[in-house]
């Protein structure tokens, strides 16, 4: 048994939870329909609408941060987000649910919220205070009581779980903890509520602020430059950075601050390091990172398939593929995207994992799959492709395999249309036939003389022969089609064609030492 309130009160209702905005989204709804009251007017719409934008600026948040196409050279703690975090943090939106549905029952309890005009200037003013003078120092000290042995191990080592700080973690926390964060965020909100100054703007603004500075504290992206603290020294006690608060999740002793590095100062609890790793971090921003050993070069298969990449819906990239009805909205921007990719963007990097001390990657060409049968479109791809082999050469990578329909043989001949084009390359230009056929040809022994191979034609078949005969290793290829089979000894040179032998029955392999059944 866990401790109190350190579990969610629907955490076994999994997605059903989101049934809990059912009476507020019938409340809304019936009170614009038949009680004519304006959109503007419904405490409940208000609250949907709330809970709906933050929602939007955690996942915009977290789309920025998994586009390393666009951060790869940004990102603070290197490695990647593994499936057991993704998990972990699969409900991280359980705090919106609970402070929604608590904003409903002060929306119900105290009617003065339903009557706040759309802005009140001084209300800026007073949330500012409240904020500075209240928010900050309370949530540091709470912070820091969370960090004790017994809190720590309870409650709050379930949000230092996540290795990698992501936006969505911001919100990955327990009952008690949000329970908590929901009375610091009330502070500002409700106090220039009631001392008249409140208003709808306020609390939009308050909120999505909140959010967005929780988000860019957890996004793992450093973002802010160092040469605005060093035109603005002062600011940099105003302000935390990504940079600030990893160290806190990577030290955890220090940087306890909601958003105001000022506290830490205050409190003894800043990190030393803060300033100069966050100096080091912005430098390293137009530089590029570690070069890829393999990089894999794909391509986007259709519009509900780019919907489940990292940057899009990284929970829908972490399990298998399936169609999603409620995905159906989506379709249109996804077109859009498709279009405005095959205008204007080039090849960019989708994701990267470690094996064994290299770094591999996956590219995408902005394709997707129904281009590739369009003729009028094959020049374009191919260049794509081509600008990709000749970048990934550039950086000094050392191989690169080409996916799907890039290596198609009519596109550009498995890749050879590159490499012939290019004779100086340095990088592999391989795909998933030659990556077999090498893997069987280290198979076969050095002083091997005579194969015998099934499947000889195929396009592995073909590899397989075509570099053997080389070797001077006589090839029995078994195919009853003359015309396939000719077709094969004409690609060898005419000195080794002699190698490449046709049979028909499978008696021809009585003697011969070596089969290969390739399927």
């Amino acid at each position: 048994m866990g401790a109190p309130l350190s579990a969610w009160p629907w955490e076994n209702l999994g997605s059903y939870k989101y049934l809990l905005f059912g009476p507020m989204i019938w409340k809304a709804f019936y009170s614009i329909v038949y009680e004519d009251v304006l959109p503007m007017q419904s405490w409940c719409l208000h609250v949907l609408v709330i809970c709906a934008l933050r929602g939007l600026i955690h996942q915009l948040w977290n789309s920025y941060s998994n586009m390393l196409f666009l951060t790869r050279n940004r990102r603070i703690i290197k490695q990647g987000v593994d499936f057991k975090q993704i998990d972990t943090e699969w409900h991280w939106d359980n705090f919106i649910i609970l402070q929604g549905l608590i904003a409903s029952m002060a929306c119900y309890l105290v009617p003065y919220l339903q009557d706040l005009p759309v802005w009140n200037a001084k209300g800026l003013i007073t949330s500012m205070v409240l904020h500075v003078g209240v928010s900050e120092p309370l949530y540091y000290w709470v912070h820091r009581q969370f960090h004790a042995n017994d809190f720590y191990q309870n409650y709050h080592s379930f949000h230092h779980s996540s290795p990698v700080p992501q936006p969505l973690t911001a919100g990955n926390a327990t009952f008690m903890e949000h329970l908590i964060l929901t009375v610091i965020i009330g502070i500002p909100i409700l106090g220039s509520t009631l001392m008249g100054f409140g208003s709808i703007g306020i609390i939009y603004g308050y909120l999505s602020v909140f959010d967005f500075l929780k988000c860019l504290g957890h996004s793992n992206v450093e973002v802010i430059s160092h040469k605005l603290f060093e035109k603005i020294p002062f600011l940099k006690y105003l302000l935390y950075t990504p940079t600030y608060h990893t160290l806190h999740h990577t030290e955890m002793a220090t940087n306890f601050c909601l958003f105001m590095p000022l506290f830490d100062a205050l409190g003894g609890t800043l990190n030393q390091k803060s300033w100069e790793l966050h100096k080091e971090m912005s430098l390293k921003a137009g530089v590029n990172g570690n070069v890829p050993d393999f990089v894999f070069l794909a391509h986007v298969v259709d519009v509900s398939s780019a919907m489940h990449v990292p940057f899009v819906f990284r929970s829908f990239a972490s399990i298998p593929f399936s169609i999603r009805l409620f995905l159906l909205p989506f379709y249109p921007p996804g077109i859009v995207v498709c279009l405005a990719m095959w205008a204007w963007a080039k090849t960019f990097l989708i994701t990267f994992y470690n094996l064994r001390g290299r770094l591999h990657q996956t590219w995408a060409v902005p394709r997707y799959g129904f281009q590739y049968f369009l003729p009028f479109a094959l020049d374009g791809i191919n260049n794509q492709i081509e600008q990709a082999i000749l970048r990934a050469d550039k950086l000094g990578v050392k191989v690169i395999s080409l996916a799907a329909l890039n290596k198609n043989e009519a596109l550009n001949g498995g890749g050879t249309l590159f490499v012939n084009k290019h004779p100086d390359l340095r990088v592999r230009v391989v795909h998933g036939n030659t990556l077999t056929a090498a893997v069987i040809l280290n198979e076969i022994p050095k002083d091997c003389q005579e194969v015998f191979l099934t499947g000889a034609t195929s396009k592995l078949g073909r590899a397989i022969a075509l570099y053997l005969c080389r070797r001077k290793v006589r090839v029995l290829m078994l195919t009853l089609s003359t015309e396939r089979f000719q077709k094969v000894q004409k690609e060898a040179p005419a000195e080794y064609q002699n190698y490449i032998v046709q049979v028909t029955k499978y008696q021809a392999a009585r003697n011969c030492k070596k089969r290969l059944h390739l399927w």
